[in-house]
């Protein structure tokens, strides 16, 4: 057994993985879709165009569920995360998640069309190839 907290085991997950399944609720029914994962803690940020379906699906519930690291070994540490997610276009977020590698989608941090998903999780199940599940719950 880890001597690292489990919010440590969760964080170092989150460290390790550069993707994520994003699930949203649309017109009652999950939509899931690949997104590149970035994170402080266990905030997770998920950069967007404000004009995609997952933007107006956070407005209309900000119900979401994020799926982290399944890479098909036994192995893997996953976590299956139950978390509320909301729409920002605050600047410093922007600027903080920015990669030279979205030019391909938007003029730079500042393009209008650039928003950030802000995913605060309120229950984190986090799975190990060594343990049992362990539950992390929001305070």
């Amino acid at each position: 057994m880890s001597n690292l907290s489990l919010e440590q085991q969760i964080v170092s997950v989150l460290d390790n993985n550069e993707f994520c399944s994003f699930g949203t609720v649309e017109n009652g029914k999950p939509r899931v879709r690949y997104m590149a994962l970035f994170h402080d803690e266990l905030t997770i940020y998920l950069a967007t165009n404000r004009k995609t379906d997952k933007v107006e699906e956070i407005r209309d519930n900000p119900h979401v569920h994020i799926l982290v690291g399944f890479d098909g070994k036994p192995s893997s540490d996953i976590l299956q995360i139950e978390a509320t997610g909301s729409v920002s276009t605050d600047e410093s977020l922007r600027e903080k998640v920015w990669r030279d590698d979205f030019k391909e989608w938007f003029d730079g941090p500042h393009d209008p069309e650039y928003v950030i998903l802000k995913i605060v999780p309120s229950r984190i199940e986090y799975y190990s190839g060594k343990s049992e599940q362990q539950v992390w719950q929001a305070k």
